[in-house]
């Protein structure tokens, strides 16, 4: 299996001019290149997020803790969390640039120095961190695939687990899992990550009944996963 290949597209031809494929393509916001490898996409994403912090934190002596988070919330949360499901199976250190950017965040929010230990400050504000924000978004779109509230094209790449014969694992909710045609690219897509993270999931969560409860308890479990 290959783990990480450099994709070289050809060049295309119109009369006598020759255009060179761009090593980076922009799509829905997403920066993508040729070896998926995203991080260009994260540099950009902590760019802007950092920028807007820093706005922020112009006016914060003139704001009360609710107003700052709500200010957070609107211009730098929302930018880490968008499409962030391509950022599943990243290596860490490139969800680590974005996770400094949530510390800065959250120290901005709570009014503490960088010297301060920052895992109880996100647990204070409650947030959780990247790489687990990452998974809580496949999740929530695994189960909107299951109850017909996600484009067809994502329902169709998730499947029931439907044994041959009885087994008690028949009445558990499960997925049924596909094998990856790569290390790296196979274990990233939506239809490995799905069914594998999905299956690991408790048989309560799985069997929630409406999508808030399921947000819910899919918060509580992945909180304390990452720091209890």
């Amino acid at each position: 299996l290959v783990s990480q290949k450099k994709i070289s597209p050809p060049t295309i031809q119109i009369a006598q001019s020759v255009i060179e494929p761009s090593e980076f393509a922009r799509n829905l916001g997403v920066i993508m290149d040729s070896s998926l490898c995203m991080s260009r996409h994260c540099d950009n994403v902590c760019k802007g997020a950092l920028m807007a912090i820093r706005k922020i934190s112009q006016i914060r002596r003139y704001l009360d803790e609710a107003t700052t988070l709500r200010l957070v919330h609107a211009f730098v949360t929302t930018r880490l969390d968008s499409c962030n499901s391509l950022l599943y199976g990243l290596p860490d250190k490139d969800l680590a640039k974005i996770q400094r950017v949530q510390n800065t965040a959250a120290r901005l929010v709570s009014c503490l120095p960088r010297s301060h230990h920052i895992t109880p400050v996100l647990m204070q504000l409650h947030w959780l961190p990247v790489k687990f924000r990452t998974v809580y978004k496949i999740l929530l779109l695994t189960f909107k695939a299951q109850t017909c509230q996600s484009p067809a094209y994502l329902s169709e790449l998730v499947h029931h687990y439907s044994p041959t014969r009885t087994l008690r694992s028949s009445q558990q909710s499960l997925l049924s899992a596909t094998r990856a045609s790569s290390i790296f690219y196979g274990h990233r897509s939506f239809s490995y990550a799905a069914p594998f993270l999905w299956n690991s999931l408790p048989v309560h969560i799985r069997q929630a009944n409406t999508l808030q409860c399921f947000k819910s308890l899919l918060k509580t479990h992945l909180f304390k996963a990452s720091f209890l």
